[in-house]
């Protein structure tokens, strides 16, 4: 099969190189072949120079897009290549490459169309985050199943993968704003399977997240409005 990793990545000159190395030491230690696609989102820094003189895949956006739209153009780059599994990977070192065969198994098997790399599916040791942050997750776990009638306890982790079907529907719609607990719940609502399996996840190794609305409730409330909006709208699968 063929699996893609789609690595958005803005202002991540201390990480990126890392981050592929990582990835390609994987590949030839395990015989496995996956691809990557690092989407730099108009970074500021170095990002785009290093992955370019080091032939790291790249595509360079002329417009900063946030992360849902950086992650859309992966998709997209995804379907146009004929990618059977794509794997939302990120380029600050969270996201540990031995567990990609983990979360990948369940759409091999057909038993899922969307899986998420969990942090909190089973008490293992790993980096779950600050206080402040595993609290807002709960809240948004629960409006998640108030919305979709499922448990979804990692709402907000980016370390996902997804079928080919999954792959094309994201192509051609994906959230700019809040896209993982948006884009699971309506998921869910089109019927799709979504599964959680537990990983491993590191904190960052350097630089500033670029997702930081963390800091305020603002965030979180905004999420949950999302779902509240995402419960009483209909949805179908694209054709």
């Amino acid at each position: 099969m063929k699996i893609l990793l789609i690595i958005p990545a803005y202002n991540e000159e201390e990480n990126i190189l890392k981050t592929y190395q990582k990835v390609i030491d994987y590949n030839k230690k395990e015989n496995t072949h996956y691809d990557v696609i690092v989407i730099n989102d108009c970074s500021k820094d170095e990002t785009s120079k290093i992955c370019h003189d080091n032939n790291i895949p790249v595509i360079d956006l002329i417009h900063n897009l946030g992360i849902g739209g950086a992650v859309q153009t992966g998709y997209k780059y995804a379907y146009e290549n004929n990618y059977d599994i794509a794997v939302q990977f990120d380029g600050d070192g969270q996201h540990d490459v031995r567990y990609v065969e983990k979360i990948i198994k369940p759409i091999i098997d057909k038993e899922a169309d969307l899986v998420i790399g969990s942090r909190f599916v089973e008490d293992i040791k790993t980096f779950k985050s600050t206080f402040a942050r595993r609290v807002g997750i709960k809240i948004i776990s629960c409006f998640m199943k108030f919305a979709t009638h499922k448990k979804i306890h990692d709402t907000t982790s980016g370390f996902r993968a997804c079928s080919k079907e999954l792959i094309y529907d994201f192509s051609l719609s994906y959230p700019s704003e809040y896209p993982e607990p948006v884009t699971t719940a309506e998921v869910l609502k089109k019927k799709y399977k979504v599964k959680e399996v537990a990983v491993e996840m590191n904190e960052r190794e350097a630089g500033v997240s670029s997702i930081r609305a963390w800091k305020n409730i603002y965030y979180m409330l905004n999420v949950c409005l999302a779902l509240l909006a995402v419960k009483i709208r209909r949805y179908k699968r694209c054709q």
